[in-house]
């Protein structure tokens, strides 16, 4: 029984890399079409299938790394410092990633900023209502 669990699992972790392969092979000949219409040149199938392959082996290893960097601070948890450090040996990618981030990270203070007044603001009505309540029994 315990084995047939596992070869399930296993045969469904296949499918489910199958359909990830699959899907970065999509995306790779859309790409290349791009490239190809831009350029007015033209990539074989071969070529398509090989980048295809090689995105996809990269991307296993950045999940690799990644995966190890995080396990390195001691975090089960992978965040931006991680990606950052993979991509430290591109400096325009690793400037990209940082301002991006930074973009998020502003974002985010504002969002936060407004919910808090919203809630101020929120509080501020729901208390004003009950003290003209006291303020009314009170004659």
């Amino acid at each position: 029984m315990m084995e047939e669990e596992e070869g399930a699992e296993e045969q469904q972790r296949f499918s489910y890399q199958q359909r990830l392969k699959a899907a970065v092979h999509y995306t790779v000949g859309c790409l290349c079409e791009e490239v190809a219409s831009d350029k007015e040149m033209q990539f074989s199938k071969q070529t398509i299938a090989a980048i295809s392959e090689m995105t996809f082996q990269q991307c296993e290893n950045f999940a690799k790394d990644l995966e190890m960097f995080a396990r390195h601070a001691k975090r089960s948890t992978i965040n931006t410092e991680d990606v950052k450090l993979l991509a430290r040996r591109s400096n325009s990618l690793l400037k990209y990633i940082t301002e991006k981030n930074e973009d998020i990270a502003q974002f985010n203070l504002e969002r936060k900023a407004k919910k808090k007044k919203k809630l101020e603001d929120e509080n501020k009505n729901s208390v004003e209502p009950a003290e003209a309540g006291v303020v009314e029994s009170e004659n």
